[in-house]
């Protein structure tokens, strides 16, 4: 698998369906500018869609990826080392933050299992059928998986992002559930931007106290000594560093913009996973949108080498998605407003002809 393939086989949003909705949007009622980042929002949506005005947002869809990584066993994160099974479990039984916001804004959840740490029998099969492997080896020591099973879960995510579109999802609402995975996101990120571990290395959605954050900076900085000298290959890089989970992440975000299906992201995870896909595919980012800022340094920096601005900043550090689905109402109200408001038409003002010899007479008086 060559991940530079999708550079020639993603392609931008349509620039002319852009201009035509921005050229529409100055003969609506509400004058330009007075309904802020929803104009933005609403011209994204054209453009990704291919229609003046935009259609609904009718079948959204989140779609989070779950995994366990070994490295948390060094208690760098707020959770239990293998403690992954819990949140999908939270998630399934609708006790989670994103299913309850799931189940208010009618959002259909799908999970899946990439590399959870428990035995499959736990979990319904149409979560766990999908596993890559069972955890990740510890980054700071090990590679996290193999460079097949890397090339199984970049498969895996091209394969769900091929089945939701396929299956009539508009929007897709990106998120993970993991147990240690800020840790490989902000690794990724840091290698890819160029900067140390202590510059990117923030305090997970659980939260961590001093020691653990000291002990995080560290894995951190002892993972990127083995990310540098594979830089230049993202299969490999995800192998080292990543995880089956980010990996399958990834491939998702990839085939997303291949298939022209518009993605919100939600935290740390999902930015590395797409900054590893922009590395691929520069084109590919024109697809998504930045849901939430999640209060990791490492999520701004991978969000600013995109130039991905964040629609909302409310402090959710929670993650599982809930940011970025936090922002779906915004993007449906956009929809709605470009493709609602009703166009003005200024009447062309009548013009009195001039009396050309009452001129004349009065110049020569």
């Amino acid at each position: 698998m060559n991940l530079d393939d999708f550079s020639d086989l993603i392609e931008r949003p349509d620039g002319g369906i852009r201009r035509d909705a921005e050229e529409r949007r100055e003969r609506l009622s509400v004058r330009p500018g007075a309904l802020g980042r929803l104009d933005e929002l609403g011209e994204w949506l054209s453009a990704a869609q291919g229609a003046v005005p935009p259609r609904p947002v009718e079948q959204p869809k989140v779609v989070l990826f779950a995994g366990d990584h070994g490295v948390a066993a060094l208690d760098v994160s707020g959770r239990a080392a293998g403690g992954g099974c819990e949140l999908v479990r939270a998630v399934l039984d609708g006790a989670s933050p994103v299913a309850v916001l799931a189940r208010t804004q009618r959002v259909p959840v799908r999970v899946v299992d990439a590399g959870l740490d428990c035995d499959p029998e736990l979990l319904p099969a149409e979560v766990t059928r999908h596993r890559v492997r069972r955890g990740t080896g510890r980054i700071d020591i090990e590679n996290a998986q193999s460079l097949d099973e890397t090339r199984a879960a970049l498969e895996l995510g091209i394969a769900i992002a091929d089945e939701e579109a396929d299956s009539g999802t508009d929007l897709v609402v990106l998120g993970d559930l993991s147990v240690g995975g800020t840790t490989p996101a902000s690794t990724l990120i840091a290698a890819l931007c160029g900067t140390d571990a202590s510059v990117v290395t923030g305090r997970g959605g659980a939260g961590i106290d001093d020691l653990a954050w000291m002990r995080k900076c560290a894995a951190v900085r002892d993972a990127l000594r083995r990310a540098r000298p594979v830089l230049g290959d993202q299969l490999e890089l995800l192998a080292a560093v990543g995880g089956p989970d980010l990996a399958a992440m990834t491939g998702f975000l990839l085939q997303a913009s291949v298939r022209r299906l518009p993605v919100i992201l939600d935290g740390v995870v999902g930015a590395a996973c797409a900054l590893v896909a922009q590395r691929a595919a520069f084109r590919a980012p024109d697809w998504w949108l930045a849901g939430q800022v999640s209060g990791e340094p490492a999520q701004a920096k991978a969000l600013d080498r995109m130039s991905l601005n964040p629609l909302l900043d409310h402090g959710v550090t929670v993650g599982e998605g809930t940011g970025a689905l936090l922002a779906l109402p915004l993007v449906r109200a956009a929809a709605a407003l470009a493709a609602e408001l009703p166009e003005v038409t200024t009447p062309v003002a009548e013009t009195t002809p001039v009396d050309d010899t009452a001129v004349v007479a009065d110049e020569t008086g």
